[in-house]
């Protein structure tokens, strides 16, 4: 039989690559088309293909609604392809989002939690939909200008809440470390803001969105300002324990362009060689923006605009080290869409008339109605998909990571003869009719064992009482062989309400033999608490043939204690239980 250790979890492991790779460019890939191709044809038979996006209200499009359409339509399409990075199905909530629960209110940690637990036990399926989802919205902001964008805008502004919310911490604005340079008050906020808007009616637009915008941002950048001035921030720092320092320090070990590291490196260090002097700087660029916004929708005023929009890209690059380049980056961070929402809302933009249409007319109609049928098939596939995966049961991926395919096997399963807890003579396969899982345990181990046990008693609940399945543990502790042993271990972890269940041992030379038939290596010395064994599962059919050899290090992670037990039962059907 084979053995070995299963690997620790690697965020690009290659069967899920592939798995992830598949979902997301073929199945996906595949419904979009069918999805599309229905939507398309619907808009042909209604004749409204001919007339997408020449609508009056569309034609006349205010531009600043214009301007705020494209720029967050641009920055949803980023967003979405940085979600096909394949170590995102892994990484994303374990790696990003959990990380930013820390800090955050009971009620919004436990959220949170939740929010982390789903995306375990369906990494693949939401993963996918959360690549094309964004994707869509990004084309269906881009090429259309009325109602089916206005769709799309109320679409993005739900989305972009949750995301707020359960997967960016409510952006940090309740960690005591927040800072506007780091990403306060999140980036998806700045995507609520923007996708409400777009929803609204186009009437909205001329002079509201301008005045409202700019004095929300206004009061946010104020806001902004006293947090950068709290010493608890770390900006008044010299040296290396600048927060900005440290932050850009941190940043630049990750691979990337050398220019861009060198451009973060060299900003990070004069922040701390000023100390003070340039936290400073920063806060008189927040109150100049502050005020200045809030009074440049009555006076008309320009320059407050260049100012910030400026300074958002200049430390986009030297804060926020272009956000995109290595590690699990899932937007551009708060800096670009702070700056596209107060480029869109600047007064210059008022009272213009709407932008000038470059493409001819029947190119902006037949082939917007065509990239918006298919950009809207993304966004329904998706709904439909994440949806539908949250409600079923938990994906094998996890399990699959941590532990490797399963051997799939066809051979008789070597039989053996010992005695279970209760003192009773049992043998492999005595219940004609019965499929058996088959495992070792120490009866005195306290790590992986138990963890084994627990996976033995959900898969046993999940099948049901009919089903026709034996429950074994094999004893695996040279030195812990009796009945009492595996009493007390049954006992102790709750494992006596296991329908079917027998924990058998015998004699040593007996228990042996059975180790060795399976492959199962056992390692103990006399002073051990207890032993280190091969950890497999073993599926034999109701015929006395091995099926399946499983390699199951378990985890003390719900999450992928729930992969385990959906691998288990998929692999249990697929041997033939019914």
């Amino acid at each position: 039989m084979p053995m070995g250790n299963p690997s620790p979890i690697d965020l690009t492991n290659p069967l899920v690559v592939a798995l992830f790779r598949h979902s997301v460019y073929v199945a996906a890939v595949l419904w979009i088309i069918a999805i599309g191709l229905a939507i398309l044809l619907g808009a042909v038979v209604l004749r409204k293909v001919s007339t997408f996006n020449l609508s009056v209200a569309g034609l006349n499009e205010p531009r600043n609604r214009s301007l705020l359409r494209m720029a967050f339509g641009a920055i949803w399409l980023v967003d979405g392809i940085l979600q096909f990075q394949v170590s995102m199905p892994l990484g994303l909530a374990n790696n990003v989002v959990a990380p930013m629960a820390s800090g955050t209110p009971h009620w919004l940690h436990l959220l949170m939690n939740d929010g982390i637990g789903v995306w375990n036990n369906h990494p693949i399926a939401l993963a996918v939909g959360t690549a094309w989802i964004q994707v869509g919205l990004g084309i269906l902001l881009l090429v259309s200008n009325s109602t089916i964008g206005r769709f799309a805008g109320g679409v993005s502004a739900a989305w972009a809440a949750m995301i707020w919310l359960l997967g960016n911490g409510a952006g940090g604005i309740f960690q005591s470390s927040s800072s506007i340079l780091f990403g306060w008050p999140g980036a998806t906020l700045l995507y609520i803001v923007a996708g409400v808007w777009l929803a609204m009616s186009p009437g909205s637009f001329p002079e509201k969105f301008s005045r409202y915008t700019l004095r929300g941002l206004s009061v946010m950048i104020g806001v902004a300002a006293a947090l950068q001035f709290l010493p608890s921030r770390g900006f008044w720092h010299g040296g290396n324990s600048n927060a900005l320092t440290a932050m850009t320090q941190s940043m630049t070990e990750i691979p990337q362009p050398h220019l861009l590291a060198s451009i973060a490196r060299h900003g990070g260090d004069i922040a701390g060689s000023m100390g003070g002097g340039f936290n400073i700087v920063i806060i008189l660029w927040l109150l100049a923006s502050a005020v200045g916004l809030w009074m440049a929708s009555s006076r008309g005023w320009r320059w407050p605009v260049w100012t910030f929009v400026v300074g958002c890209l200049a430390f986009w690059i030297v804060a926020q080290d272009a956000a995109i380049f290595g590690g699990l980056a899932t937007d551009l961070n708060s800096l670009i869409p702070m700056a596209a929402l107060t480029w869109a809302s600047g007064p210059q933009h008022v009272g213009r008339g709407p932008l000038a249409r470059r493409l001819p007319r029947e190119m902006r109609s037949s082939s917007g109605s065509v990239l918006a049928s298919f950009a809207s098939a993304m966004v329904i596939f998706s709904i439909f998909s994440m949806g539908l995966a949250s409600v079923s049961s938990a994906e094998s991926t996890f399990f699959t990571a941590r532990n490797g395919s399963a051997i799939e096997a066809d051979t008789v399963a070597p039989t053996f003869t010992l005695t279970d807890q209760s003192g009773e003579s049992y043998t492999l396969g005595e219940h004609p009719g019965r499929f058996t899982l088959l495992t070792f345990l120490d009866p005195t181990c306290w790590t992986d064992c138990p963890l084994l046990g627990e996976q033995l008693a959900r898969v046993r609940q999940e099948l049901g009482p009919s089903a026709k399945v034996d429950i074994v543990a094999v004893a695996a502790d040279p030195y812990h062989e009796t009945q009492a042993d595996d009493n007390r271990f049954i006992a102790v972890h709750h494992l006596g309400d296991i329908r079917n269940f027998y924990f058998v041992t015998g004699k040593l030379a007996e228990t042996k033999a059975v180790w060795n038939s399976y492959g199962i290596t056992v390692e103990m010395k006399p002073t051990d608490k207890m032993s280190i064994h091969s950890d497999y599962m073993f599926i034999i059919d109701s015929h006395g043939r091995l099926k399946w050899i499983i390699p199951d290090d378990p985890a003390n992670s719900w999450a992928i204690e729930n992969s385990s037990e959906s691998e288990l039962l998929t692999l249990l059907h697929k041997s033939g239980l019914v």
